[in-house]
Formats: structure tokens, C-alpha cells, sequence
């Protein structure tokens, strides 16, 4: 009998629905509320993603960590989750720059925190030979609600007539439901029972080789990403409305959600190494079609073919 996936991997695949469909209303429109409402300018913007996402990935490093040597993953996501719950009310509060840096800071610590302890208990319910398929389901479920948010959020800008803090207020309830929605259907992995104590993490001289290979192709792969809220920028840019500036994200997350979960299946019967090495040269490619970029066709283009690696 083929082996199921198991119910951990669905519960923290929903719980990604319901709080990306909340972020991402905010992602999709941050751009334009940065720099038309608060009137800041782009630099801004890249300054506030650029510190964001140095936080989120420093505190995936300790989380991790940490829930190793507890021998615990659920409290560690749930404090991430909760984080990310409560700082999305910030932001429609905010009226300068700085209130907006604190919620977005926030979020991404609860980013950080509740991303590595959920991977790895995602690996330590899932048998080995469907590990591919479990992670690129749960972020097919993740990425169903970063598509269903920006369509979300230009239906609530027409019915707000453009007032994106009316916006911000509404996006605020899937994030709570999402915390909800862990708390009471995730149960702490009993994978961790065969963790051993030394598996904690001591440094990175202590990994092994191919470890450590891996994670300089992340660090490279990482110097080429930049934020979507960019893509959102050079459609407006080249002539799109603000109030439909969010569909760039849907079409970008539309074209990611396709891919996702094949990708992840693929990798189960294929050399990873090839397909990583085929996704990283997807994205160079688009990265240059973005530059030359001047219409909404070839912006939307680039859109589709980065959407395999950018996330």
C-alpha cells in the first residue's frame, strides 16, 4: 500500500494557507502604501525587505537550534505564528515609516522562528521517500494563499474604494484563524523521540561536506533573489493602477503554485542536484528578462518564469 502523507504535513500546509493569505494582502500592497500613502521613497521600501529578511533568516539559525535540544517543534512554531498574528494589526495603525519597520520586523522574527522547527518536523514525520512530496505539498498549500491574496486584496480595494487600511484591518482576521487553527489541531512530532542528543547544532565546521556545499549554494542563490515588492513597483512603473498593482503577485504566485508540488515530487525520483542547478539558471534568466523589461507582457513574463526559484 503506498504510504500517506502524514497529518502534520496537512496541518501546517492549512495553517500556511490561512497566514500567507493574510501576509501576502499586505505584501501586495505595502508597495504602493509605502510609497503613495506614507510617501516614501522605493529606497525605503528595499531598505525595510532588505533588514526584514536578514531577521527572519538569523532566527531561523537559533530557532532550529533550539528546538533540537527541547526536543520540541510545536512551541517554537506557534510562537512564530502568534508573532506574525499579532503584527499584522501594526501595520494599518501606522502613520510614518518607523511603526511600519517595527510590524514588518516583527513579522519576519515570527517568520524566522516558526520556519525552520516547522520543516524539520515535516521531515521528521515524513518516511524519507516521500519527504519531496510532503514539503512541496505544504508549500503548494502555502502558495494557494499567496495566489487567493492579491485577487483578495483588489477585491477589497474596490469594495474599501481604494483604502488600503480598511484592507489592512480585514487581512488581519485570517492571520488570528491561522494561530486558531495550530493551536488546536498540532500535535508535537514523535519524531523527534529518535533525535539524539548530540544532534544539536554546534557550528558550522561540524556539518558534513555535502552540508556545507549546500548551504553556499543557498548563501549565492540568495544574492540573486530580491522582493516581489519590486515586480509590484515596475508594473506600476510601466503604466498599471495601483489598485490592480496586486495582480502582478497573483500571476507570480499563480505560476509558483503550478510548479511547486511537481517540483517537489520530481525531486523524490530524480538527481535533486540537477533539478536545483535547473531552477537557479530559470532564475538568472528571468532576473535578465526583468531588466530589459519596459511593458506589462514582459514583466508578466519574467513574473512566470521566476516564479519556480524566486520563493
Amino acid at each position: 500500500m503506498r504510504a500517506r502523507l502524514p497529518r502534520s504535513v496537512w496541518i501546517l500546509g492549512f495553517v500556511s494557507l490561512l497566514m500567507d493569505l493574510s501576509s501576502e494582502i499586505y505584501h501586495a500592497l505595502l508597495p504602493a502604501f509605502l510609497t503613495v500613502t506614507l510617501g516614501l521613497p522605493v529606497a525605503a521600501m528595499g531598505a525595510l525587505d532588505g533588514v526584514a529578511e536578514a531577521t527572519a533568516n538569523m532566527a531561523k539559525l537559533a530557532s532550529g537550534h533550539l528546538s533540537d535540544r527541547g526536543r520540541r517543534r510545536k512551541p517554537w512554531i506557534l510562537l512564530g505564528y502568534g508573532m506574525a498574528a499579532l503584527s499584522k494589526p501594526l501595520f494599518p495603525l501606522a502613520t510614518s515609516a518607523l511603526p511600519v519597520f517595527g510590524a514588518r520586523f516583527i513579522d519576519r522574527i515570527g517568520k524566522g522562528i516558526r520556519g525552520a522547527p516547522r520543516d524539520a518536523m515535516i521531515a521528521d514525520d515524513t518516511p524519507p521517500e516521500l519527504r519531496g512530496a510532503a514539503f512541496g505539498l505544504r508549500q503548494s498549500l502555502d502558495t494557494v494563499g499567496a495566489f487567493l491574496a492579491p485577487l483578495a486584496a483588489v477585491g477589497l480595494m474596490i469594495a474599501f474604494a481604494g483604502d488600503i487600511r480598511a484592507v489592512f484591518w480585514v487581512a488581519v482576521i485570517p492571520a488570528f484563524l491561522s494561530f486558531l487553527f495550530l493551536l488546536a489541531m498540532l500535535r508535537e512530532s514523535e519524531g523527534m523521540s529518535s533525535i539524539a542528543p548530540k544532534a544539536a547544532w554546534n557550528g558550522f565546521r561540524d556539518l558534513g561536506i555535502d552540508v556545507r556545499r549546500l548551504l553556499l549554494v543557498g548563501f549565492l542563490f540568495g544574492m540573486a533573489r530580491f522582493s516581489e515588492g519590486f515586480l509590484i513597483l515596475k508594473a506600476i512603473d510601466a503604466g498599471l493602477a495601483v489598485h490592480w498593482s496586486p495582480l502582478v503577485l497573483a500571476l507570480f504566485n499563480l505560476s509558483y503554485l503550478l510548479l511547486a508540488y511537481p517540483a517537489g515530487a520530481l525531486s523524490d525520483r530524480v538527481d535533486p542536484k540537477s533539478l536545483l542547478l535547473a531552477g537557479i539558471a530559470v532564475l538568472v534568466a528571468a532576473n535578465l528578462w526583468l531588466a530589459q523589461a519596459t511593458n506589462l507582457w514582459a514583466i508578466g513574463g519574467a513574473c512566470c518564469c521566476g516564479a519556480r526559484t524566486w520563493r
